[in-house]
């Protein structure tokens, strides 16, 4: 093997131009299809960070009414439906895939606060104390809630960075006072996220899919809100698991048992905001848009095999004399056509690793000039080098067996 291996570069390089322009077929599909596939897998990449962001690895679920999601800011609260407990949180605990546990409130659109005479439109949260392990968030200065601020129903706030921008500035926000209808806050912290994540954006329709179109956020003490909003408001859970993929199994199991164990009424249910599902449901349509692609430039494979057979045809024309002295001097007929199998395989390889460096430079300038997101596949590149060398084989089994059925006397007779 390792002699007709030797043989089959020798052969090669003794017609180095002709070599690359029978290989030039199987490295533009390879290359087209390497370039296509790194897309493919890039766009579905940065379509499920920008779902599901960087770094952070939370499930919401919340309360539906038949098939909505259940506005509380709207809407009277639940009958039916009972307000979660420390008992609940510890059998949620103990659920499959499920790492943490958070329950809170939500004003999506605040109405009635005010810091001055400026209003404030964004988000208002009234969370417990997991609640900031689970998001990943960190203190930039001033406190986090103590424990103190929760049992004693204490009306202080934690602002993110767009509200301390929006209502004060930039400024340091800390000892400020915001007024939430007839009740002063008092703001004791500026926080955000570990890993601050902005959505890559490519087109309008993303903008509007992924942009955060909120004013901000600021947060209470859970203990706080029936204060200012009402009590007996039943809570959005957050579920904190160890690794994305775990995020579909464990707000499922969360849902269930919420559905179970707190709901009375027939109406109303917990589901999850299954973000992988929706990352999902994209990328099947970006996938389904490009696969064909891939089939086209298949074709070019196809067409470079032709041009591997044909070439390994003219091949044996020309080495007829060779072969008919080899088998003269006892050359199996297995000899000769492994030789000349290894030759179509190492010369369709040759072309296939030459396909897979032009395809990762092409997806590399694709990346720059079009700023599409790109990311190399490695399983693509080992079955794309493979398939070349299968093609090889299987195209140059007709110049093989032709080679290995030729009678000696005759080789030799011919010129």
């Amino acid at each position: 093997m390792f002699e007709n291996i030797t043989l089959s570069f020798q052969s090669v390089w003794s017609h180095k131009v002709r070599s690359f322009l029978t290989m030039l077929g199987i490295i533009i599909g390879i290359a087209s299809i390497i370039t296509i596939v790194s897309t493919i897998k890039g766009t579905n990449d940065q379509i499920k960070q920008n779902l599901i962001g960087s770094g952070v690895n939370a499930v919401v679920v919340s309360l539906y009414q038949d098939d909505y999601q259940y506005d509380m800011q709207y809407s009277p609260v639940p009958s039916g439906v009972s307000v979660l407990t420390e008992e609940d949180r510890e059998e949620l605990l103990k659920l499959e895939k499920i790492e943490s546990v958070s329950f809170f409130n939500k004003r999506s659109w605040a109405d009635n606060v005010y810091y001055q005479n400026t209003a404030y439109s964004g988000e208002v949260y009234g969370v417990d104390e997991y609640y900031f392990d689970i998001y990943g968030y960190k203190l930039s200065y001033g406190r986090f809630f103590m424990d103190s601020d929760y049992a004693e129903n204490r009306k202080v706030l934690l602002i993110d960075s767009t509200v301390c921008q929006n209502l004060f500035g930039g400024a340091n926000p800390i000892g400020e006072t915001i007024e939430i209808g007839e009740d002063a806050f008092t703001v004791i912290g500026v926080i955000g996220q570990s890993s601050e994540f902005t959505p890559v954006i490519n087109s309008l329709s993303d903008y509007y899919m992924y942009m955060d179109q909120s004013g901000g956020k600021m947060f209470m003490p859970y203990s706080t809100w029936p204060v200012v909003y009402r009590f007996d408001e039943p809570q959005t859970v957050a579920v904190g698991t160890a690794s994305t993929d775990d995020m579909t199994k464990a707000g499922q199991v969360a849902a269930d048992y919420l559905t179970s164990n707190k709901i009375t009424s027939s109406t109303f249910s917990y589901r999850s905001q299954d973000l992988l599902e929706q990352a999902k449901q994209l990328q099947e349509m970006s996938t389904s848009t490009n696969r064909q692609l891939v089939w086209i430039a298949g074709i070019s494979l196809i067409v470079g095999g032709i041009g591997v057979m044909n070439i390994m045809l003219v091949t044996v024309t020309e080495r007829t004399r060779e072969i008919g002295l080899k088998k003269a001097i006892g050359a199996k007929k297995k000899r000769i056509l492994r030789q000349f199998l290894t030759e179509a395989a190492v010369l369709t390889s040759l072309g296939g690793i030459l396909g897979v460096i032009v395809g990762i430079a092409l997806a590399q300038l694709l990346s720059y000039l079009m700023q599409t997101p790109t990311a190399i596949s490695v399983p693509a590149i080992i079955i794309a080098v493979v398939f070349s060398m299968i093609i090889g084989i299987l195209f140059g089994l007709i110049p093989a067996v032709k080679a290995s059925n030729l009678n000696p006397i005759d080789a030799l007779r011919r010129e």
